[in-house]
């Protein structure tokens, strides 16, 4: 089939067939490359909240608590627990449509509030950062009957007294916080001890989606950038191959037919121009072949 293809076209077809090649064999690096610089980003952002939420607990417990303890006696407020401060900022937070998607939690094997009791995964993850004190921060994929997701944590430990107050034992804990959760949860807790787990996840479609996002735009740039070149290319061989070597094969063929006052230009110095300038020669050949034959028929003639 090739045979019968002209030579711009067989150009066109070997630049294709590298572009698709090309394409097929990055595909997959290039996917999974997309894939880890979204979840490096979406981690990045999880991150910043993480750091925000905490921000958040310290100032409730070094400048709310102090200002509502005393009448924790007389009626409980939540508005002092860094956990709830934390959430309800969260949750305001989620009402802008570049956060909706993501979700917080403060999982813990004992909390005082059961909506933020963890499950066993969430339970396993707690437990491996207290066997590895240096351990910061895990991230990953996990499955859900929803959907996987995506997930980021960091461990979350006991840093003032003050959280003791609620946390150590029931006797000490203000009675009307013991009248709304009970005396069972959310104590027994130590100065520096990792009680729970900052979670902050969302679906693990929104970073494939990203990824898959980029690797559409790559790809299309990738292919529009080629397309361009194979016009250049096409352009650059009409011009430079094409049209020399259709000029060529003119002239050799008028001079075949016997028209040798047309001649060769030579308008470059490349392969074309070397063939050009070895048709002159054979075209010089010719014409002195042709004067010599037309000689040596004149003298016999004279002869006879």
């Amino acid at each position: 089939m090739l045979k019968n293809l002209k030579l711009k076209q067989k150009f066109t077809i070997l630049l294709l067939v590298i572009l698709i090649v090309g394409l097929s064999l990055s595909g997959s690096a290039l996917s999974t490359l997309l894939r880890q610089n979204a979840t490096n980003e979406i981690a990045l952002r999880a991150l910043t909240l993480i750091d925000t939420m905490t921000s958040i607990r310290e100032y409730t417990l070094t400048q709310i608590y102090p200002e509502l303890s005393l009448r924790l006696e007389e009626k409980f407020q939540p508005q002092v627990v860094s956990a709830y401060s934390a959430r309800e900022v969260f949750e305001i937070l989620r009402k802008k449509p570049e956060y909706r998607d993501f979700f917080y939690k403060e999982a813990a094997t004992n909390p005082t509030n059961l909506r933020d009791k963890a499950d066993s995964f969430e339970a396993n993850i707690l437990e491996r950062f207290r066997k590895e004190k240096d351990l910061k921060q895990i991230s990953g994929f996990r499955s859900l009957p929803s959907g996987d997701i995506f997930y980021i944590s960091r461990p979350l430990s006991i840093s003032q007294e003050a959280c003791l107050q609620c946390h150590s034992t029931p006797e000490a804990a203000p009675k009307t916080m013991i009248e709304r959760f009970g005396s069972v949860n959310g104590f027994g807790w130590h100065l520096n001890e990792i009680v729970a787990v900052q979670f902050v996840s969302l679906p693990a479609s929104k970073v494939i989606e990203q990824a898959n996002q980029f690797s559409l735009l790559i790809v299309g740039l990738v292919s529009a950038v080629f397309i361009v070149v194979i016009l250049v290319v096409n352009i650059f061989l009409n011009r430079q191959v094409i049209l020399p070597l259709k000029r060529i094969t003119r002239v050799a063929e008028e001079v075949s037919t016997g028209h040798l006052e047309v001649d060769f230009e030579q308008v470059s110095n490349d392969e074309i121009g070397s063939l050009v300038r070895a048709f002159k020669r054979m075209k010089l050949s010719l014409e002195m072949a042709m004067k010599r034959i037309r000689r040596t028929h004149g003298g016999t003639s004279g002869n006879l």
